[in-house]
């Protein structure tokens, strides 16, 4: 169940950091409401996930799942490169993050 909290945790990340840009400096009343809620929660869900998880290995997973979603988010709605090589090494850190779970 830890790893499902985790998991969560990581989407509410990518969810914080598109209300961020969607905010536009905290302008944006619903995309800075949007933002404080996501980023409480992710917050909540990683610390959930820390009594059962090592702190390292939570960490790692919790900001690789962020980077990866949010790098996703950027490609398919904010118009940012999607070249081989950046689509190479996200795949690389998905490994990462499946690897650390089956070693933990």
């Amino acid at each position: 169940m830890a790893w499902f909290y985790l998991v969560i945790a990581g989407l509410f990340e990518v969810g914080f950091t598109t209300s961020l840009k969607l905010s536009n400096n905290f302008s944006v009343g619903k995309w800075t409401g949007a933002f404080f809620v996501c980023i409480s929660l992710s917050f909540y869900f990683l610390n959930v996930a820390t009594r059962s998880i090592p702190m390292g290995t939570a960490y790692a997973v919790w900001t690789g799942i962020g980077a990866v979603g949010t790098a996703i988010i950027g490609m398919i709605f904010f118009d940012e490169p999607t070249y081989f090589a950046r689509v190479f090494f996200l795949v690389l850190l998905i490994g990462s993050i499946i690897g650390l779970k089956f070693v933990s």
